[in-house]
């Protein structure tokens, strides 16, 4: 028996690089347009599909049946890893980020649907390559692996192995998941169709409509401008906004909606909890900027809820430069960038399923100091949590916030400061894009040392497969038979 199956592995890979090479030709239409250059994404395309080709080849016996745990583990790790570093191709080719560090830290923040960037000046990139980044994260939050399954029948694993472990779908809602992701696939594109639409109305031209809804859906960040929808009208903050909520929501609320199963809908607990921390945090930034600003109701409002929804929903989109916000604002900010949109959603973090099953943990251990003998169980959405899933659930808590620290260590010793490193940290990890500090949402991260982008890309790869995926690779039980 092998520990993985390297052919079944490269099949994989030879569809990732596949779904690359379409991809980049996705951005042609673009091209011809606006009459610019086609060679980056030509190019780029034909070195994808190159390596496509002989991949393919060489897994031509590959068999499905062997089809492993492990194998998904590593397929998912090196699927993201290997489509970060061709998504920066367009931007190596065609000059607009010459060094690969750079391009490679754009492109997976991209890919991992962040949206923080080293660019200082996105207004004179090609129309192309504006609409490449939203490109990538209208992919990346759809999520390669559902795609994967989609085009490659090939591997007839249930596909559920593959599929749980991307972060977009943890809960299954049919038994073949084939349904589900076609169903998700219908949502998320009804969803783009619809802001799209609903953007274009207003004072955005079709383009940038499109730029913004790939952004938007995918809870990515990237615009196509450089103070974000601070640029724009209220007409379009307030459609940014209630689509960044809706995006943040879990697809398998929708999925009930859709099913009219409305029972399903209200039992479900963290549809509500994500409700309440939305609304109770843009009651709280509103009202801190009501008191402590000229600013109207309306504006508090506005630029109060824009700014935390955008945060909770992990979209990272601004209204304003919430750095100049008072100081407990910005608290405020920085503690919810580890809150996390829902589960089952494009958006990241520690998601809202978790917070509540660590409360629920809180609660029960204060029950048992008052009452020691009592028999309590964690439920949620009226089924217990099995004991087994809980300590997982309590685990990756933990060691979400261990890296956190370490990779705020990390950046800080490479000269930057604390503020800015340790949002940098939280901000990538949870995909959110602007952090704090010289990182803020009027700035960039063209300042990080090299090898903090190094971190930093890292740390965004970790986040978007939530972590487990990733570190169980290179633990040790993972190369023993």
């Amino acid at each position: 028996m092998k520990l993985i199956n390297p052919l079944l592995i490269i099949r994989i890979l030879s569809t990732i690089l596949l779904i690359a090479t379409i991809s980049f030709l996705f951005c042609l239409p673009v091209v011809f347009i606006y009459k610019e250059s086609s060679s980056p994404f030509l190019l780029s395309a034909a070195i994808t599909l190159f390596f496509s080709a002989i991949c393919y080849y060489i897994s031509k016996g590959a068999d499905p049946d062997k089809f492993s745990n492990r194998d998904g583990f590593l397929a998912v790790t090196l699927s993201w890893i290997i489509f970060s570093i061709l998504g920066s191709l367009p931007y190596l080719l065609s000059g607009t980020i010459p060094t690969f560090i750079d391009a490679f830290f754009e492109s997976t923040s991209g890919l991992s649907t962040t949206g923080s960037s080293i660019l200082k000046n996105v207004e004179i990139l090609p129309h192309s390559i504006l609409f490449w980044r939203s490109l990538t994260h209208w992919i990346g939050g759809l999520g390669m692996i559902v795609i994967l399954i989609i085009i490659l029948p090939s591997i007839r694993a249930t596909g559920y192995q593959l599929f749980a472990l991307e972060s977009s779908m943890k809960e299954k809602i049919h038994p073949k998941t084939k349904s589900i992701v076609f169903r998700v696939l219908f949502i998320y594109l009804g969803m783009t169709l619809a802001e799209i639409i609903l953007l274009n109305i207003g004072d955005m031209n079709l383009f940038d409509s499109i730029c913004h809804s790939f952004s938007t859906v995918a809870t990515g960040g990237f615009s196509t401008k450089n103070n974000s929808l601070a640029y724009y009208s209220s007409y379009s903050q307030y459609v940014v906004m209630i689509f960044m909520f809706l995006a943040g929501t879990s697809q398998v609320i929708y999925y009930y909606i859709f099913k009219l199963n409305f029972i399903k809908v209200r039992h479900n607990e963290e549809l509500w909890f994500y409700i309440a921390v939305s609304a109770i945090a843009g009651a709280i930034a509103t009202i801190i900027l009501l008191v402590n600003s000229t600013r109207t109701f309306e504006e508090a409002f506005r630029e109060g809820f824009f700014q935390i929804i955008s945060i909770i929903s992990c979209t990272g989109l601004t209204s304003a430069d919430y750095t100049l916000w008072p100081g407990a604002a910005l608290l405020l900010i920085f503690l919810l960038m580890f809150a996390g949109a829902s589960t089952g959603s494009t958006g990241g973090g520690i998601r809202m399923a978790r917070h509540l099953v660590v409360l629920k943990n809180i609660k029960n251990i204060f029950v048992k100091l008052n009452h020691p003998k009592s028999i309590s169980f964690i439920k949620l959405n009226g089924k217990s949590v099995p004991e087994n899933t809980n300590i997982s659930i309590l685990s990756f808590v933990v060691l979400y916030l261990f890296v956190f620290v370490i990779g705020t260590i990390i950046i800080v010793i490479t000269g930057v400061d604390p503020v800015t490193a340790s949002s940098s940290a939280a901000t990538c990890m949870a995909g959110i894009g602007p952090g704090l500090g010289s990182v803020g949402p009027l700035s960039n991260f063209s300042n990080i040392p090299e090898t903090g982008k190094v971190v930093l890309s890292l740390l965004m790869i970790i986040g978007r497969l939530e972590i487990i995926t990733v570190f169980t690779i290179f633990t040790r039980t993972f190369w023993k038979l």
